[in-house]
């Protein structure tokens, strides 16, 4: 059932308490008009969320709530997780407090899960002191990829800039031996079906960037372009996917031709991030692909250097917000036309 936008219940994991996450959160909804597009769920503790208030000048006001049943819409609502008190030393790294961090995220994840709220917006986490006997995850992605449906792909979004990676928090050294044919296939085709049902894009355009320099130069730098890439894009055109390359890192972005398409795919982690983030400037958002529920983040960690300052920039947590909402709404378009396809009307004789 397709919702309207003021109804869509965002769930928001708070992340780690000494980082910038949960100031960046309240600066995004004390814009009063961000309750209009939707209603917001925070995963964590009111009295702890009225301490960090404290820490800025700040007039925001939220609703605590024992169980997501009683959540106002409208209103900014904390689902109380834990009613003990936590010690919070901005800009401490802190595995008692990564506990917490954990806490709300898999609770966030299950009502999810459960569809007790709509989208998912992860606050950032340090994904050192997350680790744990219960939590043996190198971070957000790929518990959600184990709890959800479909195979979590990492895409780095900011208005029509959208960034694919093939591999993500892979070592540099071990990336080639990573690009098999099976893998390179499987991920175009999820950003291909996410251009499509998330980003409303009919017949999209994918560029592919080439693994080593100058896409291997013909095979003087590095064979895997020519023996792996190149014969296996070229199957995937021929199915009819719109995919292009492998182009040559260097001047991709820099000539702008990342312009002509409507996402570009990525070898590894830095190698579509740098330029992403250069391109974006602190509006980016990590949204992770492929899966059957929606999840966005921030492109930046806990910023522990200037937690509890007051001087968190919080425009990328807002468009993390703003791109859940719209690729909600997306998919649910996207499902009632393709339960709804317009029949053609015989030709009356």
């Amino acid at each position: 059932m397709n919702k309207k936008a003021e109804n869509i219940i965002v769930g928001i994991s708070v992340g780690d308490l000494n980082g910038i996450g949960s100031e960046v959160i309240l600066k995004t909804f004390e814009d009063s008009r961000m309750l209009e597009l939707c209603t917001p769920v925070i995963f964590a503790n009111a009295k702890i969320l009225s301490f960090v208030r404290k820490s800025f000048t700040s007039t925001v006001q939220f609703h605590g709530v024992d169980k997501l049943d009683q959540i106002i819409p409208g209103k900014i609502n904390v689902l109380n997780l834990w009613r003990e008190g936590v010690d919070i030393n901005f800009g401490v790294n802190d595995p008692k407090i990564g506990e917490y961090a954990i806490k709300s995220f898999t609770a966030a994840t299950k009502a999810l899960k459960d569809g007790e709220i709509d989208v998912l917006v992860t606050a950032p986490i340090n994904k050192y002191n997350i680790q744990s006997e219960d939590f043996k995850f190198p971070g957000h992605t790929d518990y959600l990829n184990q709890e959800l449906e479909g195979d979590a792909l990492m895409m780095m979004v900011q208005d029509n800039l959208r960034v694919g990676l093939i591999t993500d928090h892979v070592p540099l050294n071990e990336v080639a031996s990573h690009l098999t044919e099976e893998l390179i296939t499987k991920k175009i085709e999820t950003i291909r079906k996410s251009l499509i049902q998330d980003f409303s894009i009919v017949k999209p355009k994918i560029a592919v960037l080439g693994l080593n320099p100058h896409a291997g130069d013909g095979g003087v730098i590095g064979k895997e372009d020519d023996l792996i890439l190149k014969p296996t894009l070229k199957k995937i055109f021929d199915l009819g996917t719109m995919v292009f390359g492998p182009f040559p890192a260097d001047g991709f972005f820099g000539s702008s031709q990342y312009e002509k398409y409507d996402a570009i795919v990525a070898m590894y982690h830095d190698q579509g991030l740098i330029p992403f983030k250069t391109l974006s400037f602190g509006k980016g958002v990590n949204y992770t692909a492929g899966l059957n529920k929606v999840r966005t983040s921030p492109d930046h960690g806990t910023a522990y250097d200037i937690a509890g300052k007051d001087m968190a920039d919080y425009n990328s947590f807002k468009e993390a917000v703003y791109l859940a909402i719209d690729i909600f709404r997306s998919r649910n378009q996207y499902e009632e036309i393709s339960q709804k396809p317009l029949k053609i009307k015989e030709k009356q004789l």
